[in-house]
């Protein structure tokens, strides 16, 4: 099976998936990105130019749009995953292979709360847009039940939706955790912080990330003892108005890249994402397959696969009451917390996502059988 993967550019959480697809003989993958940002790029979210520290590229075939003749390629394929549909390219892309025969899988993060359709003629013209992608699309990969929701509300079949969960690379993060685990001390004391619990966030410190809230949450939650220390991890809009406005137990650290991040997952007690209009959170991922409690809001994508009251907390998006009794509820039970969290997420990995591709491919070919 020559398959041909579309997706806007390099990300550091696929480029491990992309590696153990090609182990599979009998999946020949071609990855061709939109655009080229391996020197790094300017991210609006972090407010920053970012370079991540993990390789992107190498350990599976890849080539940049600018590099080939995409139609060519798209006519060398036997199939097409793409992921998303934004934008005029990726329609064109949906156009051509429509005109070549060659089906589409198709892998999305679209979840109601967090890309609605609108109202008005706007989302009159959304919705005829995505009833034309969807209609040259032959199946879908679901990131989670919230994506699949939201194919089936736009009338997508059952039959033609297959799981394939967002997942990271698990043992990537697990294994620097532990590693860092002996130098937890020493950490602490680079942070300037003592033996009190830990609360993290990581992430862009903006709008719809609501990390403001968390900060509000942490301030006014009813703590049995001191109240633990707060890290905000990341860079964004919101850094300045909320290091004027943090006490002292707050420490704010700034962009910390992939390699860095496993030890601030294996410090921290709980992670928390306060977010709105989430697709998934993948960050969720990483803390939990660190060992690490989870706090987050019902409209973070991941919280109806990934977090239950056995690893953490899902709360209403922009209840800081009811986020701050989370607080203090999940510190409380960390540690018990944070192992049904890395027991919880183990199952939600690279080798499911090849399950439901291969699941996807087998659909596609029984189909090619039953019409020739």
């Amino acid at each position: 099976m020559r398959l041909l993967h579309i997706v806007s550019h390099p990300i550091q959480y696929q480029a491990p998936l992309f590696r153990r697809i090609v182990a599979e003989p009998d999946i020949r993958l071609r990855v061709l990105f939109a655009r080229d940002t391996e020197a790094g790029q300017f991210d609006p979210g972090f407010q920053r130019d970012i370079r991540w520290d993990v390789p992107l590229r190498g350990g599976y075939d890849s080539v940049f749009r600018h590099e080939t003749d995409w139609a060519r390629e798209l006519a060398a394929c036997d199939a097409v995953w793409m992921h998303g549909w934004q934008g005029a390219w990726m329609a064109r892309v949906l156009a051509r292979a429509r005109a070549l025969g060659k089906p589409v899988l198709m892998r999305g993060e679209n979840t109601d709360s967090a890309m609605p359709d609108g109202g008005g003629p706007q989302g009159w013209l959304k919705r005829r847009y995505l009833a034309w992608v969807f209609s040259r699309c032959a199946a879908f990969l679901a990131i989670g039940e919230a994506n699949r929701e939201y194919y089936r509300r736009r009338g997508v079949p059952a039959e033609r939706i297959f799981s394939m969960p967002y997942a990271v690379d698990n043992e990537f993060f697990r294994a620097r955790a532990l590693a860092a685990r002996p130098q937890r001390a020493e950490l602490r004391r680079a942070l300037g912080l003592d033996e009190r619990p830990v609360v993290l966030f990581a992430g862009k410190l903006m709008a719809r990330k609501h990390p403001d809230r968390l900060l509000r949450a942490w301030a006014r939650a009813p703590w049995p003892a001191r109240r633990p220390a707060l890290l905000f991890v990341g860079d964004g809009a919101l850094r300045g108005t909320m290091e004027r406005s943090a006490p002292p137990e707050v420490r704010f650290l700034g962009f910390r890249n992939q390699t860095e991040l496993p030890a601030l997952y294996d410090l921290a007690d709980v992670f928390v994402l306060p977010a709105e209009g989430e697709p998934w959170g993948l960050a969720v991922n990483e803390s939990m397959a660190c060992g690490t409690a989870v706090v987050v809001s019902d409209q973070v994508g991941c919280a109806r696969d990934l977090v239950d009251s056995s690893c953490g907390a899902v709360v209403p998006a922009g209840d800081e009451e009811s986020l701050a009794r989370a607080l203090v509820d999940v510190v409380g039970r960390a540690a018990a917390a944070g192992g049904a969290a890395a027991r919880r997420v183990a199952g939600w990995a690279f080798e499911a996502d090849l399950a439901g591709l291969r699941a996807a491919l087998r659909w596609l070919g029984a189909r090619a059988e039953g019409s020739s």
